[in-house]
């Protein structure tokens, strides 16, 4: 099978599912593909896009901190490295982001633009030390705000074309 035919082989939902999960595309693709593409129905795309959005966002807060413990231990190079970020990082940053942690969390995620989304927010959450389940609620709080951006914004831009073709 030809890999540029791979998405023809799934159903939408599937399709609309796993672009939602790519960390370059989220929402800012799944949504408008679904609903141009496929001519799904938007509660639905919405629906669907929010999941696979947070499907990878759940693997990487859970498996980040046991992988990088395993790394740092078996390692020296991953000891350096994981220890510089963090130390760099949270020196760099961490008096404007403790205060405003989980805002600024949700804030960046829901900025629907090129690395900002579910991926970045998790990995952030994982440098700063965020625990996974507060770091998980304040992701999902700024997937939904991303969703209903792209979605109001591919919404509007579908009127506007329908206006000026019509």
């Amino acid at each position: 099978m030809d890999v540029s035919n791979f998405w023809e082989f799934l159903s939408p939902r599937l399709a609309t599912l796993l672009t939602a999960m790519i960390p370059i595309g989220e929402l800012r693709a799944s949504i408008p593909i679904a609903l141009s593409t496929y001519g799904m129905n938007i509660y639905e795309t919405f629906v669907i896009s929010v999941i696979g959005n947070m499907i990878p966002v759940i693997a990487i807060l859970w498996i980040l901190n046991p992988v990088s413990k395993f790394l740092m231990k078996r390692f020296n190079w991953a000891r350096r490295f994981f220890n510089w970020l963090f130390s760099y990082t949270r020196r760099r940053h961490s008096k404007r982001f403790e205060r405003y942690e989980g805002f600024a969390l949700a804030g960046f995620v829901a900025i629907p633009l090129p690395v900002t989304g579910g991926w970045t927010g998790a990995l952030i959450a994982f440098v700063f030390g965020i625990p996974p389940k507060r770091a998980l609620l304040h992701i999902f709080i700024g997937v939904l705000i991303a969703g209903i951006i792209v979605t109001a914004v591919y919404q509007t831009v579908g009127y506007v074309r329908f206006i000026i073709a019509g």
